[in-house]
């Protein structure tokens, strides 16, 4: 048995526990009736997860003493609408689900989004619970309470804040995640390296061998750092008015490049690595971050096997969705840009020429 880690998220009006451990799926349905005690509960899935982990994870709600109803929504961003989320109300209904029924998501952050949307506005909210199933739903999706669906004009552009009861992490459902899931879960922990944790950068070097072994002790480590700093800006500022905007570093280029490109066509954690790479080099040349760290970045990247590089829409197309991006602000873009490995900041004074240079060097 590898250790195991409990980070608890402290909210000025709620507190849940993550707790991350090889195995704790068989103990799925013991956690779920600590904080959601009620006889039926829903459990939201996708086509593929639930033929890896639905039986386990079912088998341990049933012998927690939950009647388990399920719905399976189809696999993939393309499928994140709200049409998808109508046919999980109706299941509810016809299974006449109540308040206290819980809603458990089993799957990797689409799943994730899409069950806490559900559970967020069905009868104007019922409990909710994480139990992400992909490295990046276990290091950023999962935490924070945010929900939400896609809509033509962008990416999760309807939602809430929506905190789960608890999350429930078993890094051994990893061993059974593919490879380029696994790189892009990555991506988020590389994020979280660049700006919070420069040591940890270090350590990813080091580790992604282990990492790609999928060794349970290290993959433990490697979610419980990650959460760790999740948890620790989502307290400090929940609703995103201030410190949990650095966690968007790389999205707002990476949402405008998902968007353009379609939907599932690049993943979401390759569009953020290119994302992180144009925000850095806009760092660079405007003189807000020194010139060796955009080496240090794609370094990492590329040894992980993310792309620095890709086929992009139009220059003019991608402008027009980055001012769709739901951090606008009085019609400026913000951006999160690194100051170092580190750290970073908020600017909302970037010129088209700046970042028309930045998305011409992630050009392929």
């Amino acid at each position: 048995m590898c250790s195991s880690d409990l980070v608890t998220v402290h909210l000025p009006h709620h507190r849940y526990d993550i707790t991350i451990e090889p195995t704790v799926l068989d103990r799925l349905g013991v956690l779920v009736r600590n904080v959601a005690p009620h006889t039926r509960c829903l459990l939201v899935s996708d086509e593929h997860v639930m033929a890896l982990h639905g039986d386990h994870a079912i088998g341990s709600l049933e012998h927690a003493d939950y009647h388990v109803i399920r719905h399976i929504l189809p696999a993939g961003e393309k499928h994140k609408t709200l049409d998808s989320v109508r046919d999980a109300y109706n299941t509810m209904l016809d299974a006449k689900l109540e308040r206290r029924s819980p809603v458990i998501a089993l799957g990797g952050g689409i799943v994730g989004d899409m069950a806490g949307f559900i559970a967020a506005t069905y009868l104007r909210g019922v409990p909710f619970i994480q139990c992400p199933t992909s490295l990046l739903a276990m290091v950023d999706a999962s935490v924070g309470g945010k929900v939400g669906v896609n809509v033509p004009q962008g990416k999760n552009l309807v939602g809430a804040f929506y905190q789960p009861l608890a999350v429930v992490i078993d890094p051994l459902v990893l061993q059974t995640l593919p490879p380029r899931e696994q790189r892009c879960g990555m991506a988020e922990c590389v994020k979280h390296a660049v700006i919070r944790a420069p040591d940890q950068f270090d350590w990813l070097h080091e580790n992604w061998p282990k990492i790609q072994a999928m060794l349970p002790a290290t993959l433990t480590e490697l979610v419980a750092w990650n959460v760790a700093i999740k948890a620790r800006v989502v307290e400090a500022d929940e609703k995103e008015t201030g410190e949990r905007a650095h966690l968007n570093f790389g999205h707002t280029f990476a949402h405008a490049i998902e968007s353009t490109r379609g939907y599932g066509i690049i993943e979401h954690g390759e569009a953020v690595a290119l994302g992180m790479v144009a925000a850095t080099k806009l760092a660079i040349d405007t003189d807000r971050c020194p010139a060796d760290t955009l080496p240090k970045l794609t370094a990492l990247l590329t040894k992980i096997g993310l792309p620095i590089k890709t086929k992009l829409a139009p220059i003019e197309q991608l402008m027009q969705a980055m001012q769709l991006d739901k951090k606008v602000a009085d019609s400026h873009l913000r951006l999160v840009l690194p100051d170092r490995l580190g750290a970073v900041s908020v600017i909302n004074n970037a010129t088209p020429n700046q970042l028309e240079t930045a998305w011409k060097f992630i050009r392929e």
